[in-house]
């Protein structure tokens, strides 16, 4: 009976509170810290913006566990500052073995409108905590317009943008077949999400630095002003080690927009360009 009992036990330590209190682990074999890439939005065949993704070289911690910490900065250049002023800058702590966000942050500065954006995850709880501010620039007072604090519940793994998309690159798209679907559960603001995306094959690209192999994916979107139709974006990411987004293209309701990769570097692995 005393041998019966510690089993008991031992498994219910092991397979009960070990389980719930503890992170996922998923291997990172495609990127590095210090990893650089650069990208150009064209519209019209016009040069529209550009968009940095930066993995800082040093390590982050937060509620106890290693992160990475990764910045993309996206601003319009040219044409299109020429219609509407964007400067963005989206950040993502996030955990190096579980690819879990901790920590969001978003700076926004569109037009005159302006966004401070800081969300806590606690991943354990499933839980996280938004603090906000908005404001327009021509406000002599720079006063926020909107200011406040929100609780909500996340979904298991929740990620927000961009720990999103570094989660896709552990994904080992070979062993998906055409037409199946991957879903995602995200976080923008307070409100949460099932994305699903179709993988669609294997295509070749045409690049800047020559063609190359790459994964076509379809992020299957909702009725909505801003895109036209279900399937109105596709991102094609290479197929090699590295999984990176060498080209983006979206259907918007202002036409068709594109992005493409310009530049990288600190690649953990050679890109199979040819």
């Amino acid at each position: 009976m005393k041998n019966l009992l510690s089993l008991t036990l031992l498994v219910a330590i092991t397979t009960g509170f070990v389980t719930e209190n503890s992170y996922r682990f998923i291997k990172n074999d495609t990127f590095q810290k210090g990893e650089h890439i650069e990208y150009l939005v064209h519209y019209a065949m016009l040069t529209a913006g550009t968009a940095v993704v930066d993995v800082q070289p040093k390590a982050y911690t937060l509620n106890n566990r290693i992160c990475y910490r990764v910045d993309v900065v996206g601003k319009t250049t040219g044409f299109g500052g020429a219609l509407v002023r964007v400067e963005d800058t989206w950040r993502t702590y996030m955990d190096t073995l579980a690819f879990v966000s901790h920590r969001s942050f978003r700076h926004i500065e569109e037009g005159d409108y302006r966004r401070e954006e800081v969300t806590d995850f606690t991943p354990l709880t499933n839980s996280a905590v938004m603090k906000f501010e908005t404001y327009n620039a021509k406000d002599p007072a720079n006063k926020p317009h909107d200011k406040g604090k929100k609780s909500f519940k996340t979904p298991d793994y929740a990620q927000d943008m961009i720990s999103g998309y570094y989660y896709l690159r552990t994904i080992d798209f070979s062993k998906y077949k055409e037409g199946e679907v991957i879903n995602v559960s995200g976080v923008l603001e307070d409100a949460t999400y099932n994305l699903q995306i179709r993988y669609k094959g294997k295509e070749e690209v045409k690049t800047k630095f020559g063609r190359i192999m790459a994964h076509r994916l379809v992020p299957i979107m909702p009725a909505n002003q801003m895109f036209s139709g279900e399937n109105s974006i596709r991102f094609w990411v290479s197929d090699d080690k590295n999984r990176v987004p060498v080209r983006v293209e979206a259907d918007m309701f202002i036409g068709k927009v594109v992005c493409e990769m310009r530049d990288y570097s600190n690649l953990r692995y050679k890109m199979n360009f040819r």
